[in-house]
């Protein structure tokens, strides 16, 4: 197929741009466009994709430039947004922008050209505070930050034109991703590349959260599964492992496997507002099981320390870990 991937140049989309070209799809990768030419993740892509992908600078923000990366696609995987939680109690208004008109511009597009399959990321932090668990897709929502809400309002758009337009949208709601390249402004980053940086007393925000991690090898095969069935249209659809673990236990197996012993500081700085805090997120993962054959295959504890050891094996490559400042607090 013809595939417009948006989101691209970041951590699960330059996984996963990889992934289809060696499946030999051809690829065009939308990443936003900077003075500085970069291509994010994908300039360090692998050598055997190297050169084997079109890449379009633009900005989802902007619907002339979403509508001419689309033409010629049969389908979309749209996965740029804005994600970073902190950043979105400040900046609000950036994530209106970027996550709901950016998500419709992509969807006026799609429309328009006749795509056959849209792939829409979602994210388990819709769901807030978990109500009951596993949590399945009928959870209710809740915005429990600005990124959330948008994120929400982003979801809610992609199925109206489901409903409205019969845009064949899928929406795929990954819960807590993990895998090389990751931002250190997620938790597993920040603990190993302050870890790897020789700090042992480790800066963390809240650790009795619980949290559903998958490894992005997994996700980018969830995604793969989803654009290439003829179920799921009009669906939510959880991607999880079905495992919960605190941030604090995360901390110490992320410790374990790099054999060392650590003391976790609390930042108040990293502390979220109180009511905004997500306590607990446990992924119910039937439904993409059943309409996809999609199966973690980094579940459980096990498989939650092996994805962790090949993580921080990446991480602890001097040449990645100088891309990363780990004596600063990234939101």
């Amino acid at each position: 197929m013809n595939l417009l991937i948006t989101g691209a140049d970041g951590f699960i989309g330059s996984h996963l741009t990889e992934a289809l070209i060696r499946q030999g799809h051809n690829v065009r990768a939308f990443v936003l466009y900077n003075s500085f030419n970069s291509w994010g993740w994908l300039d360090h892509c692998g050598k055997d994709v190297k050169g084997k992908f079109e890449v379009f600078s633009g900005d989802i923000r902007d619907p002339h430039g979403v509508k001419e990366a689309m033409k010629g696609c049969d389908a979309v995987l749209h996965l740029a947004a804005l994600i970073a939680i902190p950043y979105s109690y400040h900046s609000p208004d950036t994530y209106v922008d970027t996550n709901v008109k950016g998500t419709l511009n992509m969807l006026q597009a799609a429309r328009e050209f006749g795509v056959q399959r849209v792939i829409h990321t979602s994210t388990s932090e819709v769901y807030g505070t978990a109500r009951f668990v596993p949590i399945t897709e009928e959870h209710p929502l809740q915005g429990q930050s600005p990124y959330s809400a948008t994120k929400i309002a982003a979801d809610q758009l992609a199925y109206s034109f489901y409903a409205s337009f019969g845009l064949p949208v899928v929406i795929a709601r990954p819960f807590n991703t993990y895998g090389p390249r990751q931002s250190a402004r997620a938790v597993i980053p920040t603990i190993i590349t302050q870890i790897a940086s020789g700090q042992r007393q480790i800066k963390l925000g809240a650790v009795s959260p619980t949290r559903d991690f998958s490894y992005v090898q997994d996700m980018v095969a969830g995604f793969i599964a989803a654009l290439n069935s003829d179920q799921g249209l009009g669906e939510v659809v959880n991607f999880g492992s079905n495992f919960e673990i605190s941030i604090g236990d995360t901390a110490r197996l992320i410790a374990e496997t790099m054999n060392t012993e650590i003391d976790i500081i609390t930042d108040e700085a990293r502390l979220r507002p109180e009511n905004s805090e997500v306590e607990r997120l446990w992924a119910d993962n039937t439904k993409a099981s059943q309409l996809f054959g999609w199966q973690p295959t980094y579940g459980g504890h096990e498989g939650f320390k092996r994805g962790l050891t090949e993580t921080a094996e990446w991480f602890n490559n001097p040449a990645n870990l100088a891309s990363y400042k780990a004596d600063r607090y990234n939101i």
